[in-house]
């Protein structure tokens, strides 16, 4: 007698997924556990993705379950190759298939971070060239002596303790774990025992989503967010669209919580923070002194430039800083004589592209005077409202040397 083919229905597959990641792990958000089962029913379909997105697991202490979330990862997804220390060369090695491993690394602060940071850079650069189709390394073999391109495209996941590089976390899908509290219980995994049955899981996803290729390659889900995000997560929101019933909206929720929580606890340049930071001391005005500038900087208790290089933020050091945005010091005429400066005009571009203010810019009662001489960048300060506080009023007398240097 032929047995019935089993017919392996998405939905079900990917709820008995969530079911037991939630069995032996307890995760951060209901949003994170959604993430992870989408992501690891994508690792199934990596011949249909443009993007290989990363799977970052990252906790602020031991004992978080970043590994024990990386195990039923490895049970799960498709042919995963697990290490802790391998070297580039032979992740390159693995990786060079049409149909690549997925990459599964543990204890990945210890490759990324203090002395050893530098000395993996070539696995960085994999992680990060590997996250789109087409960007193969190459390489000069000198036995051949020929040039020889060597594929990067696959999926990987990376579990931790701390923050992963951000050009890696900016092209993953990123899980904060936590230890448990109190009350929250799981099931002990062994690989033994519970081995065989995420394996069967991985087969079923397999067979679903390999069944489904032709159609995940013509996919182009609606997507939540933009840009490097928006690829990162395409994958991830065709899987959950693949799957239909309530997926599609909980994948596509996901995608926008995870996002804002990487962004939240992104640590931000140097540059981009003295952009916000420029926002605030510039208050209403339209013009302020680099003197009185840095002053308002460095008075900030919680901000870097009261000790900033060690001797704090200088004139030069802003100067330089800002240069990147275009941003300039010039000559400005205020009612307490002439001094080199900034005006908010040069700021407004940079502060829309890179630091956009979720309430709006201060409203603005007119633009500074053309400027009235050919020496230098001259201008008349702006008068404020009545009501407003005049730069007279809060600013102290700009230095003797006016004409100095920013």
């Amino acid at each position: 007698m032929t047995r019935p083919h089993r017919i392996i229905e998405g939905t079900a597959i990917l709820d008995r997924l969530h079911e037991t990641l939630t069995k032996y792990v307890v995760l951060p958000s209901p949003e994170a556990i959604d993430a992870v089962a989408l992501w690891i029913a994508a690792s199934h379909a990596v011949p249909a993705w443009a993007y290989a997105p990363r799977l970052v697991i990252r906790a602020p202490e031991k004992r978080c379950g970043k590994s024990r979330l990386l195990d039923i990862v490895e049970g799960t997804c498709h042919n995963p190759l697990i290490t802790v220390n391998a070297s580039p060369a032979a992740v390159y090695r693995s990786i060079g298939t049409d149909d690549p491993p997925t990459i599964l690394l543990d204890e990945a602060d210890t490759i990324f971070g203090g002395k050893q940071a530098e000395a993996n850079e070539d696995l960085r650069g994999l992680l990060n060239a590997g996250h789109q189709r087409n960007r193969p390394t190459i390489r000069y073999d000198s036995n051949t002596k020929r040039v020889e391109k060597i594929a990067t495209f696959a999926m990987a996941a990376l579990a931790g303790i701390g923050q992963m590089p951000d050009t890696i976390e900016d092209r993953a899908v990123v899980i904060r774990m936590r230890r448990r509290a109190k009350g929250e219980k799981v099931a002990p995994y062994r690989q033994r025992r519970d081995g065989p049955g995420l394996r069967q899981i991985a087969n079923d996803l397999n067979q679903w989503v390999r069944g489904h290729v032709p159609t995940l390659e013509r996919a182009e889900p609606v997507m939540p967010l933009e840009d490097r995000a928006a690829d990162t997560w395409e994958p991830v929101i065709a899987i959950a669209d693949l799957a239909g019933g309530d997926w599609p909206d909980r994948g596509r929720h996901a995608a926008e919580a995870l996002t804002a929580e990487r962004d939240g606890h992104t640590v931000t340049s140097d540059r981009i923070r003295l952009l916000t930071d420029c926002r605030a001391a510039f208050g209403p005005h339209e013009a302020i002194p680099t003197a009185v500038l840095l002053d308002r900087l460095k008075a900030d208790p919680e901000a870097p430039w009261a000790d900033y290089g060690g001797t704090g933020l200088t004139a030069m050091k802003l100067g330089s800083l800002l240069r990147e945005y275009d941003i300039t010091s010039g000559n400005i005429r205020f009612t307490t004589g002439q001094a080199k400066g900034y005006q908010r005009a040069d700021f407004t571009d940079a502060w829309q592209r890179y630091s956009p203010d979720p309430d709006g810019e201060p409203s603005q009662s007119s633009q500074p005077s053309p400027p009235s001489s050919t020496t230098g960048r001259l201008a008349t300060v702006v008068r404020l409202k009545p009501s407003q506080p005049t730069l007279d009023d809060e600013m102290p007398p700009p230095p003797a040397d006016a004409t100095g240097t920013a």
